[in-house]
Order: structure tokens, then C-alpha cells, then sequence
């Protein structure tokens, strides 16, 4: 594994692709570190990471891999990020909270975290020996061509009021907050980057 060091001294070539199926635990881990172990066990149980590959290895789940960008460093994966069709919503949480229930028996309910005017990016993370590598806005840079050069939309998220470092991040890359959402328990900014084109 290559240290933060070793790559402070040597050129690095940063990548982003498309998700694939071989991705899934990368997904899930991913998945995991942007909601916090408290919540994903809440919603995956004590083997949430089972639960949560299991999603990835979906067509039609939220954190499906068709849903998600990975970022390599050197040929490494060093972080990944998860953005779906706001319109598309409620057939991807269906395909989620499915596989969740069947594993823990919950029948969870959610607040809408996004809306049909959106292409909104749902999960975003970089594993920690490539943080500071500018990893977080390249995966973000992706998402961004997408839903302006596929969906023509505008990108939308959530972040947790106690998170002023990712607020930051989403700002120097161009978000604005847009309004406030409760989600998860938690008073979210919401927080758009618009598109030129609508």
C-alpha cells in the first residue's frame, strides 16, 4: 500500500471511472463512511457491510455500482461516489429498504432526501490514506458531467450542519446552499450546484 508520504514524493495519476460490480465492497465502504458506523448499523444491522454490498451489487438500488464513480490512485481505489436521478427516488429506495428489511426486519421509513428537479449525489467518500490528494472534488467533478451533460439537471446533496469541512469542500467546487432539510434526524443544508444549461 502506498503511504501518504510515498506520494507526496512522487508523481501520482489520479483516475475516475465507472463503477462496476467488483466495486461493491469499495460501495459499501464508501456508503458506511459518509453515513457513520452509528447509522449504518442502525440501518444494516451488525453486518451492515454484508448488507450494503449486497445493495451494490444491484441494477436498481441507490447505492447500486451503476450509480457510482470510483477514483484510483496509482491503480489503487482511493475513494468513491454515489449520485443517482432525483426523479428516480422512490424505485431505488424500494430496491434498497428491501434488502435491508430482509436482513434485519426493519421496515424503515425515510424523509425524501432529494426530488425529481435533481440529480443528487448520495454518498461521497475517500479512503483515508489518499485524503489531500484532491480525490473528493475529482469524484465530484464526475458527478457533475453527469448530471449536467446526461440529465441536464442540477447537482443537489445534503450536509450535516456539524460538518463545516464538507461544506467547505462542496463549496469550493461551486454548491450554494439552497435551504435547510431535516433528514435522518439530523438539520441538513441542502446545497445545489446549477447547471447552465436548464
Amino acid at each position: 500500500m502506498t503511504t501518504n508520504y510515498e506520494l507526496c514524493i512522487m508523481n501520482y495519476e489520479l483516475n475516475i471511472r465507472k463503477a462496476t460490480q467488483s466495486d461493491a465492497h469499495l460501495i459499501a465502504s464508501v456508503v458506511a463512511m459518509a453515513i457513520g458506523e452509528e447509522s449504518a448499523i442502525l440501518y444494516g444491522g451488525e453486518n451492515y457491510m454484508n448488507v450494503f454490498e449486497e445493495i451494490a451489487l444491484l441494477e436498481n438500488s441507490q447505492y447500486s455500482y451503476r450509480n457510482a464513480f470510483v477514483a484510483e490512485i496509482n491503480g489503487n481505489a482511493a475513494g468513491a461516489v454515489v449520485a443517482y436521478d432525483g426523479a428516480e427516488l422512490y424505485p431505488l429506495r424500494k430496491a434498497t429498504l428491501d434488502v435491508i428489511s430482509k436482513h434485519t426486519a426493519k421496515e424503515l421509513q425515510m424523509a425524501d432526501e432529494t426530488d425529481a428537479s435533481e440529480f443528487y449525489l448520495d454518498s461521497l467518500a475517500v479512503l483515508p490514506e489518499y485524503r489531500g490528494f484532491g480525490v473528493g472534488a475529482k469524484l465530484i467533478h464526475a458527478v457533475k458531467e453527469r448530471a449536467f451533460n446526461e440529465y441536464n439537471k442540477n447537482l443537489g446533496l445534503l450536509v450535516d450542519f456539524e460538518n463545516p469541512d464538507a461544506e467547505r469542500l462542496y463549496q469550493s467546487v461551486g454548491f450554494e446552499r439552497s435551504d435547510v432539510k431535516d433528514f435522518l434526524g439530523h438539520k441538513m443544508w441542502h446545497l445545489v450546484v446549477k447547471t447552465t444549461r436548464l
